[in-house]
């Protein structure tokens, strides 16, 4: 029906910056919040950034201020700034979407398959 594919992952130095991506596509109606998760080798999933539909947004305090998170409603894309990155970001960053569903009145709840991103010297 719909799907998120994220891109933008890889291996970055410490200190170092990364853009990630989140596009949705599919029989959309539209999108209301969109979010960034990460999971860690052993850790259980956290939530890093949220954004709602009108623009407000949240972020994990462990990324408060190194992490920005936004959207572009057009091209039902979200995407995350990551800056000043440390080795403990390193993990697996999926991107999770609220959605309806054109043609009903389906709301879902969308994952991406995931990036990896790798900071480290």
């Amino acid at each position: 029906q719909v799907q998120l594919v994220e891109s933008g992952g890889g291996l970055v130095q410490p200190g170092g910056s990364l853009r990630l991506s989140c596009a949705a596509s599919g029989s959309i109606f539209s999108v209301n919040a969109m979010h960034w998760y990460r999971q860690a080798p052993g850790k259980e999933r956290e939530l890093v950034a949220a954004i709602a539909n009108g623009g407000n947004t949240n972020y994990a305090e462990s990324v408060k201020g190194r992490f920005t998170i936004s959207r572009d409603n057009a091209k039902n894309t979200a995407y995350l700034q990551m800056n000043s990155l440390k080795p403990e970001d390193t993990a697996v960053y999926y991107c999770n979407a609220d959605l309806w569903i054109a043609g009903g009145m389906r709301y879902l709840e969308v994952w991406g398959q995931g990036t990896l991103v790798t900071v480290s010297s």
